[in-house]
């Protein structure tokens, strides 16, 4: 389904990680870049912590801009990629609509939002196939999971106070209307539930990551033939992977990759996985990571979810995703009048320079995004 529950900012860098996870799972878990908290602590020692927005209140430091923008930083680099423009003032925007709505917050918005928090670190956990695995990503940026859990709270109870602020509702005629209008929207591709074992031929610590020696790559070329053999004998093949994987985000669970659709592995691994059949074992597969062994455990045909349908991503129904989405479509496109409302009623001032300078340019580019997109009529405003 491409409608989706929206995420929250200062989740950013974990997502950019589990998307990571999610999407190249044939790639060591590992290859995240060293702690970016260890940088910030260098700058702060030098510069300090300054307080960059104030607002009636509340106030902001660098270090809550800087990490959960160094991380993006770091693991978008990971990737081979870069950051937006304007990712930073984008940040700095989210960062202050949470505590201006936190001012706003009930104690049923917080109890609701701790719930949702829950939610939302569960699935991440879930993506990434154990809590040890997720702790060590976590890590690789700079935090720990209850810096985690309190930054999600934070958000998921700002996101109940807009919502409660403004009203918004979402009858069951307009989810079934939209579930009706859109049925591209809950079509679900092909997937492959596999266990895999991969012995790399690749220093991941490296950046780019390097080959291995020859002579290291031909014994483990070796290794991962008599693993072969040991597996179609009969041996576990989970107690194989736990033993002797290199994959650290699937070796915790013997091996195992949630579902996933085509488009999303290395090349030969996914070809590989979707020509098997249920409980079937590969024949070694080499890719630019090294060397795999894959067991089918499924494959579920592509179809049309129901609403009744469960999200294997976050236990909700189809109908609740719906739902939410369709609340958060309302919501973005309020939000930013009734925040602007609010930074005026809440005196909020950025303090740095160089950031005041970024948001009001990005102030003005939504302004003029506003004045841009067509009426009613199909004509500009």
């Amino acid at each position: 389904m491409k409608l989706k529950l929206i995420l929250s900012a200062a989740l950013m860098a974990i997502v950019v990680c589990a998307q990571a996870a999610t999407e190249n799972t044939t790639a060591p878990a590992t290859t995240a870049p060293a702690p970016a908290a260890s940088s910030d602590d260098a700058m702060k020692q030098l510069f300090g912590d300054p307080d960059i927005v104030k607002g009636t209140g509340f106030t902001l430091k660098r270090s809550d801009l800087d990490q959960v923008v160094s991380g993006a930083k770091a693991n978008a680099a990971a990737q081979g990629q870069e950051l937006p423009a304007g990712f930073e003032a984008n940040v700095l925007d989210k960062l202050i609509s949470i505590q201006l709505l936190l001012q706003k917050a009930t104690d049923a918005d917080r109890v609701a939002g701790k719930a949702d928090a829950d939610l939302q670190y569960s699935a991440l956990v879930k993506r990434f196939g154990s809590e040890e695995a997720f702790e060590r990503q976590l890590a690789a940026v700079g935090m720990t999971p209850d810096q985690l859990r309190a930054k999600a709270a934070q958000e998921a109870t700002a996101r109940a106070a807009l919502k409660r602020e403004l009203n918004i509702t979402v009858s069951d005629a307009e989810m079934q209307a939209y579930y009706t209008n859109h049925p591209s929207d809950f079509e679900e591709p092909e997937t492959a539930h596999v266990r895999h074992i991969l012995l790399l031929t690749i220093d991941p610590s490296t950046r780019p990551p390097t080959p291995l020696s020859t002579n290291t790559i031909a014994a483990k070329r070796k290794l991962i033939d008599d693993l072969l053999k040991r597996a179609r004998a009969g041996e576990d093949f989970a107690a194989l992977a736990k033993q002797y994987s290199e994959d650290p985000g699937s070796k915790d669970s013997g091996g195992e990759i949630q579902d996933f659709p085509r488009g999303q592995m290395a090349p030969e691994f996914e070809a590989a996985a979707f020509s098997l059949t249920n409980n079937e074992i590969s024949d070694v597969v080499t890719t630019m990571y090294g060397f795999h062994i894959i067991k089918l455990l499924d494959k579920k045909p592509s179809h049309k979810v129901a609403l009744t349908d469960k999200s294997p991503t976050t236990g909700l129904t189809i109908a609740e995703e719906l739902k939410e989405g369709l609340i958060n479509q309302k919501v973005a496109k309020l939000e930013p009048d009734y925040v602007k409302q609010l930074r005026a009623q809440y005196n909020v001032e950025i303090l740095d320079p160089t950031l005041k300078a970024e948001d009001d340019a990005l102030a003005a580019a939504e302004a003029n995004a506003a004045t841009q997109a067509p009426g009613p009529d199909g004509s500009a405003k």
